[in-house]
This record gives C-alpha cells, sequence and structure tokens, in this order.
C-alpha cells in the first residue's frame, strides 16, 4: 500500500557507594571521584526538604559511569560507548510509565489529539496521494512473519495499521477496556512533551534517566543486579520465546503489561526495562558519547547533543529512547541491559512507545 511503503523507514526507525575511593568537593554538589573502580557512583547527600509529588520518587542525583560496561553485548553497545563520568542534579521521577488513565485525563480536560490521531504531513509524504494520508500509526504484528523470517528484515512484523492510537492500541477494532493501568503507548515525541507540560513536568535527560535506573548501583547490566534472572525468575517484561512470531509469557505476561508488576529498583522506580521504552530529551547521536569522553573530565548536567544523527538513517530527527520494551529478546533486542540506548524518529509513534515525567529538585 501506498502509505506503508512511504513509511518504511520510519517502521525501521523504530525496530532499530564509592569503595576505596576519594573525593573533592567543588561545590554547586558536584564530586570529582578518584575511584579505584571507575564504574562506582557517589550519589548526593542532600535531600529535599519538600515531600515527592504524588506518584513520584526523589533521585538524589550524583556521579556515575554512564554507558554500557558489557562489551561482548555487541547489540548494545555501539552506541554507548566509551563508558564515560557524569554528574546529574537531584530530581524527582514518576514511579511507574505514564497510564492510559492519566493519560486521559490530560486529553480530557485540554482537548488535545496526539500526533497519530492526525492524518499525515504532505510535506513530509510528497510522493503519497493525499487520499492516502490517513490517521493511524505502527503495529507489531507478529501473524504477519513468514517461517524462517531473517531478524533483519523488522518490517515483517511491523505494520502501518490506519486507526492506530493511543485509545486504539492495536487497530481501531481495539479499545483500553480493563486497561487503565497499561502504559499508554502511540506516544511520539511532541505527544509526550504535550503532557509533560500540562502535568507541570518535562522529559528526563539520558543522563537522569540512566542515574535513575541504575538505582545508586554501578556497573551492573541489569536494574536488578547482574544475572537476567534472579533466582530463575524474570524481573521484567521482555520478550521469551521464538522472535518474533511466538512470546511464550514465561514473564506474565505476553505483549505489553500493565505498570508496576514487577519489583522496583532501590530507587522505587518501576518498569526501567523492558515493557516500553521511553523517551528522553536529548536529541539522539551515535557518536554523542565519544563527543563527551574526548572533551575529559566530568560531563555535568549533560542535555544531549545539538542536533540528531544517525549514520543509518541520515535525515531523520530522532530522539533517544530508554530502556527496551516487551519486545526486546536475548536473540534479537537486548537493550534492557543498562547502559544501553535507543532511539526513535521524533513524528514517529507504535504499540511499545510511552514515556514517563520528571521534576526538577527544589
Amino acid at each position: 500500500m501506498p502509505v506503508e511503503k512511504s513509511i518504511s523507514r520510519l517502521l525501521w526507525v523504530l525496530c532499530l557507594s564509592a569503595i576505596g575511593a576519594a573525593s573533592i568537593s567543588l561545590g554547586f554538589g558536584l564530586n570529582v571521584v578518584l575511584a579505584k573502580d571507575f564504574s562506582t557512583t557517589v550519589e548526593n547527600k542532600a535531600k529535599p526538604k519538600l515531600v515527592a509529588p504524588p506518584d513520584m520518587v526523589w533521585i538524589p542525583g550524583g556521579e556515575f559511569a554512564m554507558g554500557i560496561f558489557d562489551d561482548k553485548c555487541a547489540d548494545s553497545a555501539k552506541d554507548a560507548l566509551p563508558v564515560h563520568r557524569v554528574y546529574v542534579d537531584g530530581f524527582y521521577m514518576d514511579r511507574t510509565e505514564v497510564t492510559n488513565d492519566q493519560f486521559a485525563r490530560f486529553v480530557k480536560e485540554t482537548g488535545y489529539k496526539t500526533v497519530a490521531e492526525l492524518s499525515p504531513d504532505p510535506a513530509e509524504f510528497p510522493d503519497v496521494p493525499v487520499q492516502d494520508l490517513v490517521p493511524g500509526s505502527t503495529v507489531f504484528t507478529p501473524s504477519n512473519v513468514k517461517e524462517g523470517c531473517s531478524l533483519d528484515n523488522a518490517l515483517a512484523w511491523w505494520s502501518y495499521e490506519k486507526g492506530a492510537d493511543w485509545r486504539h492500541p492495536s487497530g481501531p477494532a481495539s479499545n483500553l477496556e480493563g486497561k487503565g493501568n497499561y502504559p499508554v503507548v502511540h506516544i511520539a515525541y511532541a505527544d509526550a512533551l504535550a503532557y509533560c507540560q500540562w502535568a507541570g513536568k518535562r522529559l528526563p535527560t539520558e543522563a537522569e534517566w540512566e542515574f535513575a535506573a541504575r538505582g545508586g548501583k554501578g556497573g551492573e547490566p541489569y536494574v536488578w543486579g547482574r544475572e537476567l534472572k534472579r533466582h530463575g525468575k524474570w524481573m521484567a517484561n521482555t520478550h521469551q520465546g521464538r522472535f518474533p512470531a511466538q512470546d511464550s509469557a514465561a514473564d506474565g505476561f505476553a505483549g505489553l503489561a500493565p505498570v508496576a508488576q514487577y519489583a522496583p529498583n532501590r530507587y522505587g522506580l518501576y518498569d526501567m526495562a523492558g515493557n516500553v521504552w521511553e523517551w528522553c530529551q536529548d536529541w539522539y547521536r551515535a557518536d554523542y558519547y565519544q563527543m563527551l569522553a574526548d572533551k575529559g573530565g566530568v560531563a555535568v548536567n549533560p542535555q544531549g547533543p545539538e542536533s540528531s544523527f544517525d549514520p543509518e538513517d541520515k535525515q531523520a530527527k530522532k530522539r533517544v529512547q530508554r530502556g527496551g520494551s516487551f519486545l526486546c529478546n536475548e536473540v534479537y533486542c537486548t537493550r534492557y541491559i543498562l547502559g544501553s540506548r535507543g532511539k526513535g524518529e521524533v513524528s514517529t509513534a507504535s504499540n511499545h512507545v510511552g514515556f514517563r515525567c520528571v521534576r526538577s529538585g527544589p
């Protein structure tokens, strides 16, 4: 179909404790760590006097090593190296991803329409007949996958569904009945920004997101520790089975799960791995970590690069996404690994992308 062919590029994007350390205070809370272990995290000690806003937790901030430590994870490490030292101020963060119920309140009060509910801009798709530019979004469709399908062909399990949006996550025949506590999906970058503004919050920087996900720990590959499964138990909503056609639901869910179904990290945050990808405010550049490392020292409250550049898709404007989703599998996408990075074109949405918000500290 014309629209499907014209957005194929967009579809492709979608797939694609201070131990033995001394520190020197530099004012404004920054610690330069002279550590034997480069992965050490040093949390700020100061705590806010105010009670955390509803459904948010305090993240102390501090200095940590940002990036991926296990160089055997080739799929996840390409753009997450070199590991470099970063400092972030303390902030508040939503305990969970933004849910359907929360997003519905926003829409009811504002009348907001998401990107997926609007017809695509003809200027972005000049070769598509105007009558074919209809509202919709991208949906994971494993039923379309043929036996022996190559994992290099992500378009085999994604399709553009007319009428798919946050209210209709699988297409126009689907709805949100009984799913108020599920993460809202089919959220483009602009949609996440609009909600954050309404809520008096903002999107996290990539550095804030990773600091929060690590929970004060340094160098561990998973939010919950060093092993993929703890005592034989899956710790996040990811994909088990033969990807993409079969999800065995060994973790308790086939596909998307309600929020907060797995143990939180040390800061009280749920679902910082798996379930849905989460938007960050930063532009995506594959070489950004190298740029920071080349500057030397500690990057203080980094806001991301000034522009987007993905060598695999040079014309696209992309922002960082973090955490992986229910589609991450050991043999396909291991980006539930701490430090790994995702990316999404700002005008796209899908049924495995959501977000959570933060608020700057007092």
